[in-house]
């Protein structure tokens, strides 16, 4: 009965920040468009991992950053040159992480996309 609470509270986590954090729409809009164009062009297997490695691990750092920022604000109010940094190195994490999918979606689909438009 604990690990099904456990699946249970961390589907809630899950669904809290897809609900409150635009930035988590994002990442999931963006996720079903890859695995649709994943269906559309059958890419390999080899492929279908990287896909799922990097949109698993874009979407667990922005629940990881969106846990550091609650957790910041939770400490503290104020404006504080160290919370600053606390949330920007974690925002920074996400854009590093994003930034390296984007260029693993464009090494995958650009012979797919190639061979459409020739």
């Amino acid at each position: 009965m604990k690990l099904l609470r456990s699946f249970s509270v961390a589907w809630k986590g899950f669904v809290m920040a897809l609900r409150e954090e635009r930035n988590m729409k994002v990442h999931v809009i963006a996720a079903f468009i890859v695995i649709s164009l994943a269906f559309y062009f059958n890419v390999s297997q080899a492929e279908w991992l990287a896909l799922l490695i990097v949109i698993g691990l874009v979407i667990a750092t922005e629940l990881i950053n969106t846990s550091i920022e609650n957790l910041t604000d939770l400490i503290t109010k104020e404006k504080h040159p160290l919370a600053g940094k606390v949330k920007d190195i974690a925002a920074a994490a996400v854009l590093f992480i994003s930034f390296i999918s984007v260029i693993v979606g464009f090494i995958i689909f650009a012979k797919y996309f190639k061979a459409l438009f020739a």
